[in-house]
Formats: C-alpha cells, sequence, structure tokens
C-alpha cells in the first residue's frame, strides 16, 4: 500500500507487481506521470485478493480505479509452457503472488468493493486481450477482458497519454469515447470503423480467427462484436521523442523495494526508445507499443545519465542502455505507416545515432562503464561493424545477448526472423573480441509452429558446433508458449499460417516438446552428457486437445 491511510486519492492504481518509482515499473511510471500533472495517486500493490482489506485501505478514490496485472501475463507468470504452476516447478520454483487472470479477479473485487466507481484496466494482460483472443491456458477462444472483467475502459500499449486523458475527461464529467489507444464496449457501431469477425464467429470457425488476425492493427478503428455488443478499439495515439523526453525526464527516485529483486538489477538502466520494428510472429510487442521506433532525443538521455551520476547509491555503471531491441535507437521513421521497416530501403541500417550516444555517454563524468544487456538484431548490426566494434570495445560486460530463434529456413520464415546466417555475425563478433572473454549468449526456441523433430534436430546439430568451439548456447532455450494476438498463436490455434493460409504442423503434446528441447541438452558431445531421465513420480501432465 502507497499512500497515506484516511487520505483523499483522485485514482488509486492497483497492480500485481511490487510498486517502484522507477521508469521501468509499469505502474511506478503512470504513478509519476499522474503525479506530474497534479492528481493524487494511491497506490495498491500485490494485493491479496482473498480478503477486501487491501481494497479498502485507501478508501474511495475522486476518479477511478486504474487496474493492471502487472508487467507480464499472470497465466505465463503462473505456468510453465507446460502447463505446470511455476511454483511446483522442481527446477525454478517461482510464485508471482498474483492470481490467475488478476485483471479480472481484481475487477470483480473492485467492482463489489466500490459499485459506481469508473475502472480503467491496462498492461500487457489487458492490452492483449482487448478482443477476443485464443487462450492456451484455457485451450479455448475467451471473449474480451472489457467484457469479463465489467471495466469501463481498456488502455492499451503503454498507455500514459491514455491515462492523463482519461483522468481529465472524467474530471471535467466528460465521455470517455473516442480516446485515442482505449477500447471500450458499446450498443451500437459507429461509422468509420473496419469490422473484424465476431467472437461467436472466431470461436467456432478456424477461417474467420485467420481473418481476424490479419485485420488486427494498432491503427486502425476496429470493431468486434460480442452478441449484442461491440468492442471498439480507437487509433493508438501518436508518442514522439518529445512526449518520450517529458515522460522519462520526470524525476523518478529509483528506490526498488527488498521484494522487488528482478528490477533492482536495471537499477541505473536507461530506456532510449520505445518499439521494434521486428514483427517477429511469436511476440506481441508490435500489437502493444507499436511497430515503429520512438527515440528518446540524445540530450534528454545524456541529462538522465547525468543526474543518475548524482544519485547516493550510483557506483559509476549504468546497467543497460537500450530499448526492447537495443540497436534499434534511431530508426525512426514515419514516412509509410503500413509497410515492414525491415525490407524498406530507406531504413537507416547505419546506427550513426546511436554510436554517437555510446561515446558521448561513456565521455559523463562520473560514468565508469555503460552496459548494453538489452537484446540486440544481429542481422541489423551486421550493417555496421562500427557499431559492433563500439560494443565489444566499451559496453559488453562477458555476454552480448541475440535471438535467432532458430536455424532451420522454413521455422524462421514462419517466425518472421531473418534469414541472415547467424554465423556471419558470429565471426564478426569473434574477430573483433580477439582474446577478450566476451561470448554471445543465444537464445533459441522449440516446439514453434512449423518445427518437426527434423528442424529440431537440425537446430541440435548446430548448437552441438557451437559447444564443440567452446560455446555454451543452450542456456536461453525456450519452449513455445501461444500467448494472446500473436501471429503464431494463430498458427498454434489453427493450424495454418494467417499470411498465406497454408497448413502449418504444430507440435502440440507435451511429449513432443519435451523432445524437442531434450534435443538441444543431448547435442553435446560425451563429456557433457545428461544423466539419465528418472521415471515420473506424479502422473504426468496431459496436452491439451486441439480445437478446431
Amino acid at each position: 500500500m502507497i499512500g497515506l491511510k484516511g487520505k483523499d486519492f483522485d485514482i488509486i492504481l492497483v497492480s500485481g507487481d511490487p510498486y517502484a518509482d522507477h521508469p521501468l515499473s509499469p505502474v511506478g511510471l503512470i504513478a509519476r506521470v499522474l503525479d506530474a500533472r497534479g492528481y493524487k495517486v494511491g497506490i495498491i500493490e500485490k494485493p491479496d485478493w482473498t480478503s477486501d482489506q487491501d481494497f479498502l485501505q485507501l478508501g474511495r478514490p475522486r476518479l477511478f480505479f486504474g487496474i493492471t496485472s502487472g508487467s507480464i501475463d499472470s497465466c505465463l507468470a503462473n505456468y510453465t509452457p507446460l502447463l505446470r504452476r511455476r511454483e511446483k516447478d522442481e527446477h525454478a520454483p517461482y510464485s508471482s503472488g498474483k492470481p490467475d487472470r488478476a485483471v479480472i479477479v481484481y475487477c470483480n473485487k473492485v467492482k463489489h468493493l466500490f459499485p459506481g466507481v469508473p475502472i480503467v484496466i491496462g498492461g500487457i494482460e489487458a492490452s492483449l486481450r482487448r478482443f477476443a483472443h485464443y487462450d492456451y491456458w484455457e485451450n479455448r477462444v475467451r471473449r474480451s477482458i472489457l467484457l469479463d472483467s465489467r471495466a469501463d475502459i481498456l488502455v492499451y500499449g503503454p498507455g500514459e497519454l491514455q491515462a492523463l486523458e482519461i483522468a481529465s475527461r472524467l474530471d471535467a464529467g466528460q465521455s470517455l469515447e473516442g480516446i485515442r489507444g482505449t477500447a471500450i464496449v458499446s450498443r451500437e457501431l459507429p461509422p468509420g470503423f473496419e469490422e473484424i469477425p465476431s467472437y461467436e464467429e472466431v470461436s467456432s470457425d478456424p477461417e474467420k480467427f485467420l481473418q481476424a488476425q490479419r485485420q488486427l492493427a494498432n491503427y486502425k478503428n476496429l470493431a468486434q462484436k460480442h452478441a449484442n455488443r461491440y468492442v471498439l478499439q480507437y487509433p493508438a495515439p501518436e508518442y514522439t521523442p518529445e512526449v518520450l523526453d517529458w515522460i522519462y525526464g520526470l524525476p523518478f527516485t529509483r528506490n526498488i523495494p527488498p521484494d522487488y529483486p528482478e528490477l533492482e538489477m536495471g537499477k541505473f538502466s536507461i530506456v532510449t526508445h520505445r518499439g521494434c520494428i521486428g514483427r517477429c510472429s511469436f511476440c506481441s510487442l508490435s500489437l502493444h507499443q507499436g511497430d515503429r521506433i520512438i527515440s528518446r532525443s540524445e540530450e534528454c538521455i545524456l541529462e538522465e545519465i547525468r543526474c543518475l551520476t548524482r544519485h547516493p547509491d550510483f557506483k559509476g555503471y549504468i546497467d543497460d542502455l537500450g530499448g526492447p531491441t537495443a540497436n534499434m535507437y534511431g530508426m525512426d521513421c514515419h514516412r509509410c505507416q503500413r509497410g515492414f521497416c525491415l525490407t524498406c530501403k530507406k531504413l537507416d541500417r547505419s546506427h550513426r545515432r546511436l554510436i554517437n550516444l555510446l561515446r558521448r555517454a561513456r565521455q559523463i563524468p562520473g560514468v565508469k562503464k555503460i552496459f548494453v544487456r538489452s537484446g540486440i538484431r544481429f542481422d541489423l548490426a551486421l550493417s555496421s561493424p562500427e557499431y559492433v566494434k563500439e560494443l565489444v570495445n566499451h559496453h559488453v560486460s562477458g555476454l552480448l545477448k541475440i535471438a535467432p530463434e532458430h536455424v532451420s529456413a522454413n521455422v524462421l520464415r514462419l517466425m518472421n526472423k531473418s534469414q541472415v546466417p547467424v554465423e556471419e555475425f558470429r565471426r564478426l563478433f569473434l574477430k573483433l573480441t580477439g582474446d577478450r572473454k566476451q561470448h554471445l549468449k543465444y537464445y533459441f526456441m522449440v516446439a514453434h509452429p512449423g518445427t518437426t523433430m527434423k528442424e529440431a534436430e537440425e537446430l541440435a546439430r548446430y548448437i552441438k558446433k557451437l559447444e564443440a568451439e567452446g560455446e555454451k548456447p543452450v542456456e536461453g532455450v525456450q519452449i513455445f508458449t501461444p500467448t494472446p494476438m500473436t501471429r503464431s498463436t494463430c498458427m498454434y490455434y489453427t493450424g495454418r499460417d494467417p499470411e498465406t493460409g497454408q497448413p502449418v504442423y504444430v507440435p502440440r503434446t507435451f511429449e513432443e516438446k519435451k523432445a524437442q528441447k531434450r534435443l538441444l541438452y543431448r547435442s553435446r558431445d560425451s563429456t557433457s552428457k545428461l544423466p539419465p531421465r528418472a521415471k515420473p513420480k506424479k502422473k504426468p501432465l496431459k496436452s491439451p486437445k486441439p480445437r478446431r
């Protein structure tokens, strides 16, 4: 609980994550932005949803409750890719402290305790469930979270501008209709909206699900019918470098609570930009933050670093300088609204702005080292050996993260990943590192749609080759998890590629998913054999049956 008991708040934010006055804390960011506009904000962090006490202590807000599950979907936080509860995972037990579908649970609690108070939902869980969506954890298509939560309005994307507009309108007694970057429920279908197949259609007809997937975009007025009501999405707002400069220039204290150790690692991180132009099929970022880059100004970033040098806990090290993909800083382009930036000849791949930023930043007095711990897009980095040299010489602590994800051409195509062989970047990296103790950390994925045992074996052979040359790439292997709204999830549910309509092989059983991952670990030579598998003592998990 943040705030003084008994104090009258304009807005109360409820989050499944701990609160930190830090730009990497979602609820902390929204709270700081609202505070900067003069609103009194209370925060209920990690509430105990089994009782009323936590929800009652700050009283009734004057304007609204803002509810989020936090920085990750609560089901993704609570379950492994094989649908085992994470707190029961013998290899890495973890408890999120959140209920499943936390947004719905928190909303129902607030609705019961504070009838009539407007509810605003946001964050990744709400954002990517704004329309009817396939839910892997229930193995069915669920309707929009707006209907299940009974919220008044949904904010998709980061949400700072939307939160300010909602607060302003409620303060003035105005309607919440038409706010960019939001979704609402309406009895009528207004003119100017593109209608996508209804909940009833997408939940019963794979063809309609494919059609809806192809229509999803943040820049459109979209409508989806649910029985006799419509979920309306208004286009995302235009975030600009000036807006980001203002947001990240606010006076965050960067104090991290003891129960937020994952944020402690990024206490002195700097966000340089938002968005990602990669459009990876399995990634939700393009339908959340957007598929265009918005970069902060160099001067604002440098001033933030200067402020950090005066922080009492700062020891001279910037934990990370980056964004969703570190080397996309400066690749802003708004010449077209619908093209795929990575294939555009006008895209500036020189990394000139980023190189200049890195060089100026490390000259600031009080800065000993600036790390780039965010992953980089290696195919883009190949366009600028000068940038890779800057990284290797000054900004890599020991590991540089890259995400080739796979080596099979067919799987990479379905993932919408680069067809540029990762070996090209690896050769450049090894040439520039020389005798330095620096390595690449690879992220690979198994059981993605299109991956048969043949493709898994192809990846296993490549990993064996890397290990034979002294690398340890298997540290970053994950089993594909279908998350709402992504193209890969559409493939998983329908067994078809939404772009081409062609059938796609989908590894569905837990046995096959585990076998594909096991291949990667068993690809090692005889000096690193795995111990024999123990027979399961408990009843094995059942794989979800495909729905059609």
